[in-house]
């Protein structure tokens, strides 16, 4: 039996209510941005599913209580836009930190991809091919477009996450939520993420020399700025379910974990094993999609097909089936690895970004409100 009508969420706008004909552009600008600049109600009380707002994230710490903020109210729900730039924030810091530290096992995964290295090679001889012909140096080419890429867009990713996790959460169920967040921050961060990894891979693979800087210039003359492009398809066909399956599964192992226990936050031995899991799992099933977007990525000229389905017969029809899987090991590795440091890097400096702001929200309010100090010694006896 379909609910009533009446039960039905809704966009909970501050604005007036006013009729269908009167809904004119300014109306819908000014009922949005009140939207995002104001916290979502709180709800009344009722208990919360396994997979709850609070434990699909880590909770809103509560902020320690100064003395001058005993009395004012202490409950501080920050705003959809200020969770969004926490979010980014802390996405930010963790992503150059994560894609820096694993960068080696990137390198190799590229050399096995790109078909740079014999059909027959494994992850170990390359790793040692790469140390023989370049030195330890080798491992880190295009470092620097790794963090000024990885920094940008995670920080769009994660700040896209939070803000469509806080705008999602009360209008839709709760098991719906991580993907659609998940999907929505891969889409916006592929337009940062794809020119990064296109000048990482072209001198990881050796088909570019130089600094970033200079395989970007080279880039945009050669094939224009939609060059950079090159692979965006395939890195949205790769990135999608990657992206869906990880974070989905993250969320989902988390709140699992959660409400075993009830706590309100995972340690960080549980917050590794879950970002491992979840990250390998993703990688495995996303391995041929990889394969091909590095294909596209790595190819300079007129060689080769550019397009998905055309690189992916042209890898069959060389290598078979098994081509499809090329550097499995070292990607599932890489993205458990990625995931577990990843995950666990962005929830603590989002969780320490959190509580610095709401000690400061805190520190307003108690300005704002301030309250009659208690008389003592001479002035109380008087």
């Amino acid at each position: 039996m379909p609910p009533p009508s009446n039960s039905t969420p809704r966009l909970a706008l501050p604005a007036m209510a006013r009729s269908q004909a009167d809904l004119d552009l300014p109306s819908l600008i000014t009922d949005l941005t009140s939207l995002l600049l104001h916290s979502p109600a709180a709800s009344s009380g009722a208990a919360a599913p396994v997979f709850s707002s609070s434990s699909l994230s880590i909770p809103t710490p509560k902020p320690h209580p100064t003395p001058a903020a005993t009395s004012t109210p202490t409950a501080i729900a920050p705003t959809p836009l200020a969770r969004a730039a926490i979010g980014a924030c802390a996405g930010a810091a963790a992503g150059a930190f994560t894609y820096a530290a694993l960068l080696p096992i990137d390198a190799v995964k590229t050399r096995l991809q790109a078909a740079a290295a014999a059909p027959s090679a494994t992850a170990w001889q390359v790793f040692l091919d790469i140390l023989r012909a370049d030195g330890p140096i080798g491992l880190y080419r295009g470092l620097s477009a790794v963090i000024l890429g990885s920094a940008t867009s995670s920080a769009v990713y994660f700040g896209t996450c939070e803000l469509a996790k806080s705008l999602l959460r009360p209008h839709l169920p709760p098991f719906l939520v991580p993907p659609l967040a998940g999907a929505s921050g891969n889409v916006s961060s592929s337009a940062i993420m794809v020119p990064k990894e296109l000048i990482t891979q072209r001198l990881q693979s050796g088909a570019a020399k130089g600094r970033s800087w200079q395989v970007l210039l080279d880039i945009v003359q050669n094939d224009g700025f939609f060059g950079l492009y090159a692979g965006y398809a395939a890195t949205l066909l790769r990135n999608l379910p990657a992206g869906v399956l990880s974070y989905s599964s993250f969320e989902y192992l988390k709140a699992f974990a959660l409400k075993s226990r009830d706590k309100e936050s995972l340690t960080p031995g549980e917050s590794v094993l879950c970002g491992a899991l979840a990250g390998a799992i993703s990688a495995a099933l996303t391995t041929p999609l990889d394969v091909v977007k590095t294909r596209l990525m790595t190819r300079v000229g007129t060689q080769g097909s550019r397009t998905v389905l055309g690189t992916m017969k042209e890898v069959v029809a060389e290598e078979g089936l098994v081509g499809l899987s090329r550097g499995i090991g070292p990607r599932v590795l890489h993205s458990a690895c990625f995931a577990a440091i990843g995950y666990c890097a962005f929830e603590t400096a989002r969780l320490a970004i959190m509580q610095c702001y709401l000690e400061g929200c805190q520190r307003k309010a108690a300005a704002a409100h301030p309250q009659p100090q208690m008389e003592t010694g001479v002035d109380a006896a008087i």
